[in-house]
């Protein structure tokens, strides 16, 4: 088992900045990619970025490409999603979570472990 708590999320003004951490624990030993997904009211979720635990390789969707980098800390077993020039789309409850598959893959039925997720609301 693994537990993942997601923190930092809030309000902000567009073009504002925020970071996310997820502190996981448990057996994150056997966890191959550390992944964060969003999902906005009446949308579905939406993978947005991810990265394998070991070698740090990472992974994004499009719309965050540039503005949003994920990172990890092997150390406290934790990982973060730094927010930059934030968009009122950006706008969703932020999820984190953990998988065996490799990072590059962003169906989100390959996720075992999910957080309770950390609303980020960004104004115009």
């Amino acid at each position: 088992q693994v537990q993942l708590v997601e923190s930092g999320g809030g309000l902000v003004q567009a073009g504002g900045s925020l970071k996310l951490s997820c502190a996981a624990s448990g057996r994150t030993f056997i966890m191959n990619t550390m992944g964060w997904f969003r999902q906005a009211p009446g949308k579905e979720r939406e993978f947005v970025a991810a990265i394998n635990w070991r070698d740090g390789n990472t992974f994004y969707v499009d719309s965050v490409k540039g503005r949003f980098t994920i990172s990890r800390d092997n150390a406290k077993t934790t990982v973060y999603l730094q927010m930059s020039s934030l968009k009122p789309e950006d706008t969703a409850v932020y999820y984190c979570a953990s998988a065996y598959s490799a990072y590059y893959d962003t169906r989100a039925d390959k996720y075992a472990y999910w957080g309770q997720g950390t609303q980020v609301t960004v104004s115009s």
